[in-house]
């Protein structure tokens, strides 16, 4: 998708000219906005769902003046949780939910490959001001709103994007185990059909797959990569320099990271951390399922064996970098 350059502003215009790599268009599926699926409507009812998505969105566009940008960003990692806290946090009576509500949508996708869209695009995933004042007004209590991308974390303009558009708000990455991390981003993009290599070939792939992208992103801001996103594997649980990047922009105070096994092996806890930190009363969602939890097949022990060898340095430097032992080794 090619877009013209344009203010950054909630005017309707792009920010960037964007240019997608070509393996986003040639043997690959196609995607929505978001990294899924797309799945072209088969039925009257699906074609009147499809419509009024379109129409919301560019309603959502004209009226981005007068709404409001999200409060907190959940970064990632993929496949590390990020999808479970943000829907454990919409449960919690000081937190709203993106717009519109029925899409029950989590994240945006704005700051890593659909910024070139302009801010009033990602205006249009929130409510409006004086809506959400009335929300405030009616809970009697304040109304945090979230964008919880996972590729944040790894995209390299990310950060200074998001500073751009919201300086003020507070940032939490959860961080799984790199090695298991890659397995099951492995296999997420299998079912998704964008990945057909078994993951052994997959990552002796991706050396290849990922040659000259990211200095490519670097020397071209507008430029997205398919590869970037979606065949980095081992590349994506390299958080150290991620990490650097959110830190150095917004200062470590408004970073909280959390390790993904202490998310699951204690949420009453984290969440606990988390409320403290978005400055918000304790709570209790429902019940602390799991979200996107799907049948796996174990890792063998060579390629596990493999990726640890090649993250082991990323593992020892976020260890120097987080002051502690995160158990991954």
């Amino acid at each position: 998708m090619n877009a013209q350059s344009g203010p950054d502003a909630a005017d309707g215009k792009p920010m960037a000219t964007i240019t997608r790599s070509a393996a986003a268009t040639s043997s690959t599926p196609r995607l929505t906005p978001y990294g899924a699926p797309h799945r072209a409507p088969d039925s009257p009812r699906a074609h009147a769902v499809a419509f009024a998505k379109t129409f919301l969105r560019s309603v959502g566009k004209a009226t981005a003046p007068l709404r409001v940008d999200p409060d907190y960003l959940i970064i990632g990692t993929k496949r590390g949780g990020t999808t479970s806290l943000a829907r454990w946090l919409l449960e919690h009576p000081e937190v709203a939910g993106m717009w519109p509500p029925p899409e029950n949508r989590k994240g945006a996708y704005f700051f890593d490959v659909n910024y070139g869209e302009g801010h009033a695009w990602y205006r249009s995933h929130f409510p409006t001001r004086m809506s959400h004042e009335r929300a405030r007004a009616a809970a009697g209590n304040r109304q945090l709103i979230g964008d919880a991308t996972p590729y944040y974390l790894h995209h390299p303009h990310a950060p200074m994007r998001a500073r751009r558009i919201v300086p003020d708000a507070k940032v939490i990455a959860l961080l799984r185990n790199p090695i298991d991390r890659a397995h099951s981003h492995w296999q997420e993009r299998t079912r998704a059909g964008v990945e057909t290599l078994d993951f052994p070939d997959a990552i002796a792939a991706e050396a290849g797959r990922l040659d000259g992208e990211l200095e490519r992103m670097l020397a071209d801001p507008g430029y997205v990569s398919f590869a970037h996103q979606h065949h980095s594997y081992v590349d994506q649980g390299r958080y150290a320099a991620g990490l650097r990047r959110w830190f150095d922009t917004y200062g470590r105070d408004r970073v909280l990271v959390i390790r993904s096994e202490d998310l699951y092996a204690d949420p009453a806890e984290i969440y606990d951390r988390v409320c403290d930190f978005l400055e918000i009363g304790q709570h209790r969602p429902d019940a602390f399922d799991a979200w996107n939890l799907k049948p796996k097949t174990a890792l063998d022990p060579d390629s596990r064996a493999l990726v640890a060898e090649r993250l082991a340095g990323d593992i020892a430097e976020v260890e120097a970098l987080l002051g502690r032992d995160m158990s991954w080794s």
